[in-house]
């Protein structure tokens, strides 16, 4: 699902975070997004069209649009390392 600025949920714009385990690859397709890392880490990745924002699991953050545009995520789990091996 591609998020706009007029379509970005409520949860999107305050902290979150995926769950243990699952990693979100963030893809702006146009304009510019901030992604804000929330406490107790600290730090700011702005990306503009084309480029792209790895979301590490269980890391609180939110994003908000600097300029209007469109952007997606797609989600990658580990793989489960309980198999017996």
């Amino acid at each position: 699902m591609e998020f706009t600025p007029e379509t970005l949920p409520a949860r999107f714009k305050t902290a979150h975070s995926t769950k243990a385990g699952t990693w979100g690859l963030l893809h702006v397709l146009e304009g510019k997004l901030l992604y804000s890392l929330e406490p107790p880490r600290s730090g700011e990745q702005l990306a503009a069209a084309g480029e792209r924002i790895v979301i590490e699991p269980g890391v609180l953050h939110h994003v908000a649009f600097v300029e209007p545009g469109r952007f997606y995520v797609e989600f990658y789990h580990a793989a489960d390392s309980s198999s017996g091996e």
